[in-house]
């Protein structure tokens, strides 16, 4: 048997803004956006460049409920986890455009790490793992 997880949900406000802010500010790869007739809603999946793992499903919060988790969807905690095979270029490049970091880079037993916020707030990790760090072998 073979599994993967496809997609992440993230609920956004607007498509258009998170189209822009993960292509221009994260480098990310628009791979799909398409209009559902049906659901009167896009289907809007984006993904790290070169990535071959789970994608990131932009969804529309369309109830008050969803609008309320914008932005808050791990309740304060990092929510996404960006692995790179060169942190620092990968940090230089998102501090340029503007990404706000809010825990410094630092070197830990598992890796290289900072902690940054997408644009509505939800923290994520860029993260470099150590060779030693079964992880690793995912960024060869």
């Amino acid at each position: 048997m073979k599994q993967n997880i496809v997609h992440i949900a993230l609920v956004v406000d607007d498509y258009d803004e998170a189209i822009a802010f993960y292509t221009t500010k994260l480098n990310f790869v628009l791979l799909e956006d398409t209009y559902q007739l049906e659901q009167n809603k896009r289907w809007v999946v984006v993904s790290p460049p070169n990535s071959q793992g789970t994608t990131i499903l932009l969804a529309k919060a369309s109830t008050p409920v969803q609008e309320n988790f914008v932005g808050n969807q791990a309740g304060g905690r990092v929510f996404l986890f960006l692995g790179t095979d060169d942190f620092y270029r990968d940090y230089e490049q998102m501090y340029e455009r503007g990404i706000e970091f809010v825990r410094e880079p630092k070197e830990a037993d598992y890796g290289t790490v900072a902690v940054f916020k997408d644009l509505y707030g939800n923290l994520w990790d860029l993260i470099q793992f150590s060779d030693s760090h079964p992880n690793s072998k995912r960024f060869r």
